[in-house]
């Protein structure tokens, strides 16, 4: 995220099948493949976007949409958008108990050099069980995940920056010996370093570790409140954290459409998805009102935002005041919405004094 501009703007990309709605109601169903990801990608950089940002799946959450049934690996993913892009920052999501750290930062420094230092990595500690249970990776706890995470980091950062062959670590989880990576990459002092959590061992992680914490908060009082703990955490550690998160946005010249789109959603609520989703990640539905299976259905878990384009502006200056440092934009239509944030939105942005 190297633009100076003071509002960051991403998309959090359809590299899984029916992102980001979990509705039958899909207008472009195949927008997942990587056909459609390269042309959003080409259309996000003309458009003036700075990173895309993909989801990392193994296997789906079923229902009629088959909510990720089909999703692209990656690395390889950002490997190939790299190379049909020219200044676009773009990351890749990673799972630690997938990984070897040596691997990892071997083909990280691989794509940083391919792309003159436009990748980064957004490192997840893992959380959905049947896809690791697929693999036969034990799951651990969910402390002891964190700490794995941490050393992790502690090994990418040491292999990305040490001397080649001086690396060396020894923990619960990991034993390098001589760590040895080359080229290291060209980004310094390393790859921008994401992780994206909310619980108290997360925000711990990211204030101690990462370069950025990205969030999906379902309301602005949860935007307000983890924007102002992260930051809070950081500043004591003596580190700038920023905070990015993810925001549905519905626009158009007729205030009525966005509610009209998103009562589609809602009426095409996969149960079935969003009840799976729930039980992976060990919340019990019950727990769950009417109200936040229609939230799910309308924006997968993030904020939305609707309205007319100077309502979606007004909302960016908002979480910008919050203390936001970037926005994951999510849409219903991709491609087509990436073209009209470069021509509907960024204009009335730069007004604001957002953008440059």
């Amino acid at each position: 995220m190297n633009s100076s501009d003071r509002l960051k703007l991403g998309i959090f990309m359809p590299s899984c099948r029916n992102l980001m709605a979990l509705s039958t109601y899909k207008p472009d169903p195949e927008d997942w493949t990587f056909e459609s990801n390269r042309r959003i990608a080409v259309a996000a950089e003309k458009a003036g976007f700075d990173f895309i940002f993909p989801v990392s799946r193994w296997m789906g959450f079923g229902g009629e949409c088959d909510f990720m049934g089909d999703s692209l690996e990656t690395m390889t993913w950002a490997s190939a958008l790299l190379q049909s892009t020219t200044t676009l920052e773009v990351y890749s999501t990673v799972h630690v108990p997938v990984f070897n750290p040596v691997v990892a930062a071997k083909m990280g420094a691989t794509l940083d050099h391919m792309s003159g230092g436009r990748w980064g990595i957004n490192i997840v500690s893992g959380w959905n069980k049947p896809e690791f249970d697929m693999m036969g990776i034990e799951m651990l706890p969910h402390e002891d995940r964190y700490q794995r995470t941490a050393d992790f980091i502690t090994c990418l950062k040491g292999l990305w920056t040490e001397e080649p062959g001086s690396f060396n670590f020894d923990s619960k989880y990991y034993k390098i010996q001589g760590g040895y990576s080359r080229p290291q990459p060209q980004r310094k002092p390393h790859p921008p370093i994401v992780n994206a959590g909310t619980s108290d061992d997360a925000r711990e992680l990211v204030t101690n570790h990462c370069d950025v914490c990205f969030i999906c908060p379902m309301t602005w009082e949860d935007t307000t409140e983890i924007t102002r703990d992260v930051k809070e955490r950081a500043a004591k550690k003596g580190r700038d954290i920023k905070v990015v998160a993810s925001v549905m946005c519905l626009w158009d010249e007729d205030p009525n459409w966005a509610e009209q789109e998103r009562q589609k959603l809602i009426d095409g609520a996969d149960h079935v998805a969003i009840k799976n989703w729930f039980d992976v990640l060990g919340v019990e539905s019950g727990s769950f009102d009417h109200h936040t299976y229609e939230h799910f259905a309308f924006t997968g878990g993030g904020l939305p935002l609707m309205g007319t384009a100077q309502d979606i502006v007004d909302g960016f200056v908002k979480l910008s005041e919050l203390g936001l440092d970037g926005i994951l934009m999510t849409f219903l239509r991709y491609e087509q919405d990436t073209i009209r944030t470069g021509t509907e939105l960024i204009p009335l942005l730069r007004e604001a004094g957002l953008r440059n």
